[in-house]
């Protein structure tokens, strides 16, 4: 660039390439591939841009879908959720969920990686299997293990009356204290998939050379995944648990579908409870009150991955 512009013509300015003037002149020289990209711009921009901005000013308005008028209330639908029972509720069954269902998530996706990483007869077939749920979406997932739940004729109610583990039939989800656990089994075994995936991607990843040299100072397999699978797989491990913490923050269609919130309240979580205040109760102002409460839980935990991230990165 230095050599042009001696070069050239004493009236010659080089193209700017730093500051906003060089992301504008490249965006003047590349128009073509921003007409490409503009429908899902414009999408992007209307659903969730202004989405974003017009909840935020409703969280300080008391507002009713149904009356047009919108009555500023500053921070008072915020000071709500302090002494709101049920969102203390919503927020300690969503914890709940996530205490349990992350690790088992993880732990089982790990489990079948480890397996699935070994030379074994129709490998691919077995990784597809395991990765179908994952692809199936959310609300047919729920709609059958609520048919597996059913309480008179579902599934898991036959084989464990047929087992005689249990001597009449359990209401999975009528049940306040089974309907949470009955939950997260079923996303164990839907997310188990996606988590195995990237579990194999860090396994593979792993040079060959550090087993060789832990078979050849005698290392049994456990001591391999204790001292070399383990810490080398720390980076894929962490980001997972926080994708799958801020994953387990927005849980809703499970709940929708399975137990609307019941039976007591068990099931009610953050994301289900937002829903409630706002297609139910028409509530929009403190619905989206409860949504930034949300935001701000999960934006902890982003920030946590991104201060980890580049530590790693640039220690």
């Amino acid at each position: 660039m230095a050599a042009v512009a001696q070069n050239a013509p004493p009236s010659y300015r080089p193209p700017p390439t730093k500051g906003i003037r060089g992301v504008l002149y490249r965006m003047r020289k590349e128009w073509t591939s921003y007409v490409f990209i503009s429908p899902s711009i414009i999408l992007f921009s209307i659903f969730t841009v202004f989405g974003v901005i017009y909840s935020f000013y409703l969280s300080f308005h008391k507002w009713n879908i149904l009356d047009p008028e919108k009555v500023y209330v500053g921070l008072d639908n915020y000071a709500r959720l302090l002494g709101d029972e049920r969102f203390h509720r919503a927020v300690f069954n969503t914890l709940y969920y996530t205490v349990f269902a992350v690790p088992l998530t993880m732990g089982v996706g790990l489990s079948v990686a480890l397996l699935l990483n070994n030379k074994l007869r129709m490998q691919g077939f077995f990784r597809a299997m395991y990765y179908l749920p994952t692809i199936t979406p959310f609300v047919v997932s729920a709609i059958i293990w609520k048919w597996v739940y059913q309480g008179d004729y579902g599934l898991l109610n036959y084989y464990l009356l047929q087992l005689g583990i249990i001597q009449k039939p359990v209401l999975w989800l009528s049940d306040p204290n089974l309907a949470m656990p009955a939950i997260i089994l079923m996303s164990v075994w839907a997310g188990a998939g996606g988590q195995m995936v990237i579990f194999l991607a860090g396994l593979q990843s792993i040079s060959e050379e550090y087993y060789d040299a832990a078979k050849v100072d005698g290392a049994n397999a456990f001591q391999r995944l204790i001292y070399i699978t383990i810490p080398l797989l720390n980076t894929t491990t962490f980001f997972l648990f926080i994708t799958s913490i801020i994953g387990s923050f927005q849980i809703f269609a499970q709940i929708y579908i399975m137990t609307s919130g019941g039976p007591l309240g068990r099931t009610t979580t953050i994301g289900y409870y937002l829903y409630e205040r706002a297609f139910l109760r028409f509530d929009m102002g403190y619905a989206s009150a409860i949504g930034y409460a949300m935001f701000a839980m999960m934006f902890v935990f982003t920030l946590i991955y991104l201060r980890w991230m580049s530590r790693e990165i640039y220690s």
